[in-house]
């Protein structure tokens, strides 16, 4: 069942984050399209889709530009800005992947903040019962018996990162390193868990609040894993005027008040 799910939620994900792309190189081979007319591309994590999509909306109610908005895991879009993809500015569910792209001089720095924080939640199906605590030594071995519980991919996916580095700080990694179900990004982990596919899931607390059919089970420590930014900046390559517009955008009241109801912690620099 989750292989069939995973084949479709790659799928899924390859056509949400190519449709943007696609549209983008068309336009810049076309030529149809100068830099002052395109809309901003937008290259941002997954959890950070239900506030962009509210922000890019807004933006272009007021002001009459357009974002267009390619979501994924940041490890999947910052590989492919490094391929050449024409992103103008890049969100991303960890500073890692950010460092890694400003190492190959592929942002400009100058423009680079830490933009929001998070925290990260066990989840199950909204019917489960289950009254598992996080803590040392926590049974969640026990609990999964023969199943396996949904994350971002332990090795490359923030979310996924995250979540081990806090199960490694509670000792129980080891333990359940072989039932993880690795997912491409971290709303493929939640849908995992809100179709009932598996018991237990991984993921932000912004994810469990978009998501009607699981529930949180318990909140992980802050001190268990390293603090949770998303930074932005835009991207070297960027050559859109409209792109500092939006930039600016997210840092707006208006902005702030989205993040905030979607349980974003915005971030003071």
């Amino acid at each position: 069942m989750i292989r069939l799910a995973r084949l479709l939620a790659c799928t899924l994900a390859l056509a949400f984050v190519g449709y943007p792309l696609a549209h983008a190189q068309d336009t810049q081979r076309s030529g149809q399209t100068d830099a002052a007319t395109r809309p901003v591309v937008v290259f941002a994590a997954a959890s950070l889709k239900n506030a962009l999509d509210r922000i890019a909306n807004d933006w272009e109610q007021s002001s009459g530009r357009k974002a267009t908005l390619s979501f994924a895991a940041s490890s999947a879009l910052a590989k492919q800005i490094e391929s050449g993809a024409p992103a103008d500015l890049f969100l991303s569910a960890d500073l890692k992947w950010m460092d890694w792209l400003a190492e190959r001089k592929l942002i400009d720095t100058s423009s680079r903040k830490r933009l929001l924080g998070n925290t990260l939640v066990l989840i199950a199906p909204k019917d489960s019962t289950t009254d598992l605590r996080i803590e040392k030594g926590l049974k969640l071995a026990d609990a999964l018996g023969g199943e396996r519980i949904a994350m971002g991919e332990p090795s490359s996916v923030p979310a996924g990162v995250y979540g081990k580095a806090a199960l490694t700080s509670l000792g129980v990694w080891d333990q359940v390193s072989g039932k993880v179900a690795g997912a491409e990004n971290v709303r493929v982990a939640l849908a995992y868990v809100a179709r009932g596919e598996t018991p237990f899931g991984i993921v932000y607390e912004t994810d469990a609040r978009s998501e009607p059919n699981v529930r949180v089970v318990d909140t992980f420590p802050a001190d268990s894993h390293p603090p949770i930014v998303y930074p932005v900046a835009l991207t070297a390559s960027s050559a859109n005027p409209d792109a500092k517009a939006f930039l600016a955008v997210l840092s707006s009241p208006a902005a702030t008040r989205v993040f905030e109801a979607e349980g974003f912690t915005v971030l003071k620099e």
